[in-house]
């Protein structure tokens, strides 16, 4: 990477002045996206394609299809969920399915590009070793632009042309493809300006994601409030313009010039303030701490606890409203399934044999757990960050070992993760109860079953912490295990595939609660396989070589 940085640096200079650089900053950043980007359109494009089959598959007739919609139309918690359903067709379900959802992940996948490639960078100090050589001021910022550019366009094209592959109509699938390519964009411009404003790239995804956590309340609200997708709400939220394309029901293509108009006057302002600030400042610097540490930060686990507090009290908060969400539609879970069978035998796999009610509270349930293991892969995965940012070294230099160092994070990671299931299982079990008026009797067994997840969650932190300890370079498999994990669980009961694919998950093997019956053997054989990975984990980083 040293030597494609250097001829990054050293490339002649073309173009205007502000803008030297530009081509070749941007083939670094390709080059060491190469992996990240195609995983990520490849994997969302597939996922939108494979929706298509998925609902010709379970709702074959007109008739099944008509009955879905004005299910999902008639419950104001189910369009909070997923939207109104604006066309009955094939093309028109995946719309309402997937519009809002791969709106949501390309975001995702902008803000990681363009934090990366600009105040990750600064935050290196990579970023002033190519300004000092001939690379203009806003090259860096416009190669990371041009950089989400491209992958939003990939994965809309990959989108449109998996769709019109399938037989559904082009028009609606060059929609829905803009739709989620456009608000990839759009938040790729907010990145832009988080980065110029916080010090870190910690802080500047958070920001960025705070406002698509923002975007998306907003679509929930509006979606909410009215049935026919007209509540103002909704015209505030870059989530709600996506929906309101309306791919395959009167496509309306006038909706995404404000993308266009949004997006570049982001990026306008992203580029104001990369003008205005040097070098690795931002607008918004840290405030100076005291000048005495407080006994809290006088260990190992004090300074995990200041480093991942936000994060945890982020995903807390998220499980709360997620929770909250999920326990206020369970009632209406009959709606959700109507008369199809194949989407009864469907929640049935996912959630077990028992009534429908306590089958649909066992997938969120699991939902929940299997989306827990993501925030306790990046608890983890921050060891890496500490490692390779060369902010471990000066502690392990002094009387603090490796062990100690990194049990304080993983403290956190083992710990925090039973925080955030604990409220979603209290948010899950209230808002259900509420429902039903039978808190008291509703609570108990809900918060248990989404507690039930801890296990299978620590089997895969464990998993987590032997690839770090012993394959310290081949830690972003981690998040390859992850999705297979995630993939399996969500994915693996509609396509209906055999046990022993469906085994390979950890969550496969918990029982389905509530209503099912329980047995200690899962749950200590993976408390055990959790243990031995970790034991494993921390003699590998024992014995190996740091950085």
């Amino acid at each position: 990477m040293t030597a494609v940085a250097a001829a990054a640096a050293l490339a002649p200079v073309r173009g205007p002045r502000h803008l030297a650089g530009t081509g070749a900053l941007l083939r670094l950043a390709l080059r060491r996206d190469r992996v990240m980007i195609p995983a990520w359109a490849l994997g969302l494009g597939l996922a939108v394609a494979g929706t298509g089959s998925s609902f010709a598959a379970l709702y074959d007739t007109a008739a099944e299809r008509a009955q879905l919609a004005t299910s999902m139309n008639a419950n104001a918690s189910l369009r909070a969920l997923y939207g109104p359903v604006f066309s009955d067709s094939i093309g028109g379900l995946v719309a309402w399915r997937m519009a809002g959802f791969g709106a949501v992940l390309a975001a995702v996948m902008s803000l990681l590009i363009v934090v990366r490639h600009t105040r990750e960078e600064e935050e290196s100090g990579r970023q002033e070793l190519l300004s000092a050589a001939m690379v203009g001021r806003r090259a860096p910022l416009t190669a990371a632009l041009l950089a989400a550019l491209i992958a939003n366009a990939v994965l809309a094209a990959l989108i449109a042309g998996g769709l019109v592959k399938s037989g559904q109509p082009a028009a609606g699938s060059l929609a829905l493809g803009l739709a989620v390519g456009c608000t990839g964009m759009l938040f790729a411009g907010l990145a832009a300006i988080a980065a110029q404003l916080t010090e870190s790239a910690r802080p500047a995804k958070g920001l960025t994601g705070a406002l698509l956590g923002l975007a998306f309340a907003l679509r929930a609200a509006g979606d909410a409030a009215t049935a026919g997708a007209s509540s103002p709400l909704l015209w505030s939220s870059p989530v709600g313009w996506a929906e309101n394309v309306r791919a395959y029901a009167d496509e309306r293509w006038w909706v995404l010039l404000l993308f266009v108009g949004a997006t570049a006057l982001t990026i306008a302002v992203g580029y104001v303030l990369t003008a205005r600030r040097d070098i690795g400042m931002s607008f918004l610097p840290a405030r100076p701490g005291p000048a005495r540490a407080p006994r809290s930060l006088s260990g190992p686990f004090g300074l995990a606890w200041r480093l991942q507090r936000a994060t945890l009290m982020g995903w807390t908060l998220g499980f709360l409203c997620a929770g909250a969400l999920f326990g206020g539609i369970a009632k209406g879970a009959s709606d959700l399934v109507g008369g199809n069978r194949q989407t009864l035998e469907i929640v049935q796999r996912m959630g077990g044999q028992q009534g429908l009610t306590d089958a649909f509270l066992a997938t969120m349930a699991g939902m929940l757990g299997m989306i827990a293991s993501v925030y306790a892969a990046g608890s983890v995965l921050r060891l890496r960050g500490e490692e390779t940012g060369d902010r471990a070294e000066p502690i392990l230099a002094g009387a603090v070992g490796r062990l100690r160092w990194a049990c304080g994070h993983l403290a956190i990671a083992y710990l925090g993760t039973a925080v955030i299931l604990a409220c979603g299982g209290l948010a899950l079990g209230i808002g259900y109860g509420l429902t039903v008026h039978d808190v008291g009797g509703q609570l108990g067994p809900v918060l248990g079953a989404t507690l039930s997840q801890v296990p299978a969650v620590w089997a895969l932190t464990g998993v987590a912490v032997l690839v770090y300890g012993l394959l310290p370079k081949a830690s972003g498999a981690i998040w390859a295990v992850v999705s297979g994990c995630l993939a399996v669980g969500w994915i693996g009961p509609a396509l209906k595939l055999p046990q022993w694919a469906m085994d390979l998950s950890p969550f496969s093997h918990l029982p389905k609660l509530p209503g099912g019956e329980v047995a200690a053997a899962p749950f200590v054989w993976l408390a055990a396989l959790s243990v031995l990975f970790l034991a494993a984990g921390l003699t590998g980083l024992r014995r190996r070589d740091m950085g």
